[in-house]
């Protein structure tokens, strides 16, 4: 079989309509069983909540405001969760995971809880193999992710886990894997130890990596020592998110997410093909983010993949939408830049340009528009600037298209030599 299942070849008109029918279903759950959502979508009518406009109206709920919302509620003596799981402890919960910061994640009980067995299957994975699970199985939830996700596929697990170079390379040899899961940088790690120690894998010529940058420098490595590696992406708060094929070309969106690229430090969509942040509605029951913000830029790709699957794709990891940068003592923001745009109707897009040396900053607005010699333009936008941030900076009003297209909207162009 050449996909996973037949979702994957839906049109896009069958899948938007499926998505669009579970939204405000979803959003009614998470209203009735989560207490963060009760709160924060209190003013909601969730059967309004049917398609990408009316979603687009909801709160962003960023990583930083869920990590506060964390340590409010656990201070408080309330959910580790800060209100946002729809489980407690017991049978519902089997496993509870922690990120930096510290975010506490539940595992349902639900198979294939994130939703990893597809991105395998697109790796080349198949039922009744073996693959060597390299990621971490302690603390963060990475190595249950795969683990749950292959035995949905129907594959066994050898629990490799992290460090232990030689042993995880005798293992390799004697245990003769389908193939490695874990992070690029790992694998490689393992390949060179084994022709250091002179020991053949023979069996290991495949792989799905993530966590890291996969260039394709690294990519073209692993081939050229016989692994044919693909990567996902994926977050310990959503799960699965999008996953590469044998087409080569950018990650195909999971069948389980609801996927928005917005303007960074706003909720606002992007035109297609825009740089923006990944902003995720998951359909999880027990933990049921809407419109979480990853705080990941990337874009849509125009077009279906090539291999057959009808979803949406995404460029991959471009970045980091969190851009807040300190300025003359200062922080500014990227919802300052927005709030500034806002403000204006003339002005389609911006981008705020830190330069100079340190103690010595220097900042300018550049401004898409089609008023380029409008000075009463660029005397406002200067007030605007000076009211929304405390701080003076330059305007230049720039032709539209002029800004890159690479979700920036604040650029620290500073020498700190």
């Amino acid at each position: 079989m050449k996909h996973y299942d037949a979702l994957e070849t839906r049109t896009p008109t069958a899948r938007e309509a499926a998505l669009m029918a579970a939204l405000p279903a979803q959003v009614a759950h998470a209203k009735a069983h989560a207490p963060a959502f009760a709160e924060l979508l209190q003013d909601v009518d969730a059967a309004r909540v049917d398609s990408r406009a009316a979603l687009a109206r909801l709160p962003v709920i960023r990583k930083y405001e869920l990590l506060e919302r964390q340590k409010a509620a656990r201070a408080a003596g309330g959910s580790v969760f800060g209100g946002f799981s729809t489980v407690g402890f017991g049978r519902a919960m089997p496993r509870v995971f922690a990120s930096p910061g510290t975010i506490y994640e539940p595992e349902g009980t639900r198979p294939d809880y994130w939703r990893m067995a597809r991105t395998m299957y697109a790796a080349g994975f198949r039922p009744g193999e073996l693959i060597h699970n390299c990621f971490s199985y302690h603390f963060t939830p990475a190595g249950s992710m795969m683990e749950t996700g292959a035995h949905a596929l129907g594959c066994t697990v050898f629990p490799g886990g992290i460090g232990q170079t030689e042993q995880q390379v005798g293992a390799m040899a004697e245990l003769q894997p389908a193939g490695y899961i874990g992070t690029p940088s790992f694998l490689k790690i393992i390949l060179e130890k084994a022709a250091e120690m002179g020991v053949l894998l023979p069996s290991l010529r495949k792989a799905l990596v993530s966590g890291e940058a996969f260039p394709p420098s690294l990519r073209d490595w692993m081939t050229a020592h016989g692994v044919d590696a693909y990567q996902c992406y994926a977050t310990a708060d959503v799960g699965l998110i999008a996953y590469e094929t044998s087409a080569r070309e950018g990650l195909v969106l999971d069948e389980g997410v609801l996927v928005e690229i917005v303007r960074p430090g706003t909720g606002d969509p992007v035109p297609e093909g825009e740089v923006g942040e990944l902003v995720i509605t998951t359909l999880n029951p027990e933990y049921p983010l809407i419109r979480f913000g990853t705080g990941d830029l990337s874009a849509i790709l125009p077009g279906a993949c090539p291999t057959g699957r009808t979803g949406q794709r995404i460029k991959g990891w471009m970045g980091r939408a969190d851009q807040t940068t300190k300025i003359r003592g200062m922080f500014v923001h990227p919802a300052q830049v927005a709030e500034i745009v806002k403000r204006f109707p003339e002005v389609s897009k911006a981008r705020l340009v830190v330069t100079g040396e340190m103690a010595n900053d220097q900042m300018a607005l550049h401004v898409e528009t089609d008023h380029l010699a409008n000075d009463a333009l660029r005397l406002k936008l200067a007030e605007a600037v000076r009211d929304v941030t405390k701080l003076r900076g330059d305007v230049h009003l720039v032709a539209p298209g002029s800004l890159a297209n690479d979700g920036k909207v604040i650029e620290d162009a500073r020498s700190y030599q």
